[in-house]
């Protein structure tokens, strides 16, 4: 049984705005981060109107803007504006995409801070957004802060339920003017929606694989598009072995809970026959390893196997929400990776979905054996503009690239870049890894087409993109985002608690929002 949501660990944060002048506003505590020396009296006079008592305040002796300091200075209590909360964000000496990642966490640390003192509001002052350069991008990455950072995730929580934090109800924009610009309320809203993807990620992954397997995540998947208005159409085994998916079917040929490929589409009232973005997440809702059995150590961790899904099943619906007037298509590649006597053994042969023959070595190398016959598919049928998967694919690239950055591989110089900026836009960084050719030979099979993974443990971050790169038709534009050290968390920060991070679905949602054309 499952508890309901109560007002006490509720984690919607409901956001408004206040216009109308200073006397208007009102919150348990305004948060204001601020950089060292910063001189506030001339870069947010505002905030001295609506909080008067910052100007005799003793508490103001201690505010210096040091980085990860906070102060919170206190006016009489029957004020509406009684609290000043500041967030020390250190020494200004970034460029403003630097500072959007400062100014992300500042308002992060703010909001937890709020939390813990069982606040249940806070204040944002448009006029202390302004000082940042771009007024509208900051109050979106503020939003988007302070909504990841009011989420925990309690749903499988009963007897602990009383032990959480409580969260904040609201979240509030103060303008001095009479009406709110709607540049700025559409700014707070793509926050909003942004921050809410990544918690819709963040949940699907967080879900054990007794309550997520294919079968249920399919099903969780086609009532999410339908309260959407998306299109969804679910692939189940027999469809699939019809459809000639043998790399797909091999995968969960030891699990009780049959493969699915979920296809969900957002194709908008005169884009209905657009060459479409395809976005394709690998979706192991368990990795066991197969024959090739994975150590205990961490296998509690192999539900999130199915983070990459999770993002494109995540951001696709919030372009649907948001009316993007653009076609994208999104695939989930769902299959469990289970040990049983009719599992795939280390040595078999399938035939894939394009047709090739496919040796499998390793059954703990599975999640590439669902996505080459999702990107051969999607290939033949949508001939996409651009295609990009997403997946926790590789141990290796963990270990070239360590655990603040995906990797990222694409046939193409432009899309890599236009990812590498939207990521960095998100708060989440990529680095371009090579398509090397020269280790295509490593794939090379003496008995089948293709080998699935290389002979040898060098570059396997580099062979697993070259694998799928195989399965690319000539003329797609495409990218492979790897995000194996990215998905789970194991030390907190303010933005994530420990757990499913949801890595990679505000990246795709802004290259749905922005395109990639």
């Amino acid at each position: 049984m499952i508890a309901s949501k109560s007002k006490h660990i509720a984690n919607d944060l409901e956001i408004r705005f206040h216009a109308g002048g200073e006397d208007k506003w009102s919150a348990d505590v305004a948060l204001i981060p601020l950089w060292e020396k910063e001189v506030l009296h001339d870069t947010c006079e505002e905030l001295y109107s609506a909080a008067p008592f910052l100007e005799i305040a003793p508490g103001m002796r201690d505010v210096t803007g040091r980085k990860d300091e906070i102060n919170i200075v206190y006016g009489h209590p029957d004020l509406p504006y009684s609290r000043v909360m500041f967030i020390g964000m250190g020494k200004d000496r970034h460029t403003e995409d630097d500072a959007m990642d400062i100014l992300r966490m500042a308002y992060a640390r703010g909001l937890r801070k709020a939390r813990a003192m069982h606040f249940s509001s806070v204040h944002i002052p448009w006029s202390s957004l302004e000082r940042y350069g771009n007024a509208e991008r900051a109050l979106e990455e503020a939003v988007y802060a302070c909504v990841l950072a009011n989420y925990q995730n309690a749903r499988y929580k009963w007897t602990a339920r009383e032990d959480l934090t409580p969260c904040l109800e609201w979240l509030a924009v103060g303008f001095t003017e009479e009406y709110v610009p709607e540049a700025a309320r559409q700014a707070a809203r793509r926050g909003e929606r942004a921050a809410l993807t990544v918690i819709r990620a963040r949940k699907l992954a967080s879900a054990p694989a007794n309550v997520l397997n294919p079968v249920t995540y399919a099903e969780k998947a086609m009532k999410l598009a339908q309260e959407n208005r998306l299109s969804c159409e679910v692939l189940d085994e027999k469809a699939l072995y019809e459809q000639g998916f043998g790399a797909h079917l091999a995968v969960g040929r030891g699990s009780a809970n049959p493969p699915r490929l979920v296809i969900l589409e957002h194709a908008p009232k005169g884009h209905e026959d657009d060459t479409p973005i395809v976005f394709i997440g690998k979706g192991i809702t368990f990795d066991s390893g197969g024959i090739s059995l994975k150590p205990a150590a961490n296998m509690h961790q192999m539900k999130g196997d199915m983070t990459g899904s999770a993002a494109v099943l995540s951001a696709v619906l919030t372009l649907a929400e948001e009316e993007v007037p653009r076609r994208v298509i999104g695939l989930l590649a769902l299959a469990e990776n289970m040990p049983d006597g009719n599992a795939v053994k280390p040595g078999d042969v399938v035939q894939g979905y394009s047709r090739d023959m496919i040796e499998i070595v390793n059954t703990d190398a599975e999640g590439r054996l669902v996505l080459c016959d999702a990107i051969a598919y999607a290939c033949r049928r949508w001939h996409p503009e651009v295609m990009v998967d997403v997946a926790t694919l590789t141990g290796a690239c963990m270990v070239a690239l360590g655990d603040q950055l995906g990797g990222l591989f694409s046939n193409d110089d432009a899309l890599a870049s236009t990812i590498l900026s939207a990521g960095h836009c998100a708060g989440e960084e990529y680095w371009r890894m090579p398509l090397w050719k020269g280790y295509n030979k490593k794939l090379k099979s003496p008995i089948a087409d293709i080998c699935h993974t290389a002979f040898g443990r060098a570059g396997g971050a580099i062979t697993a993109a070259l694998f799928l790169e195989h399965f690319v038709l000539e003329g797609t534009r495409w990218a492979h985002l790897d995000i194996a050290a990215l998905d789970w968390k194991d030390t907190p920060d303010p933005l994530c608690d420990k757990g499913a991070t949801g890595f990679s679905a505000r990246t795709l949602l802004e290259l749905g929002r922005g395109g990639v054309a």
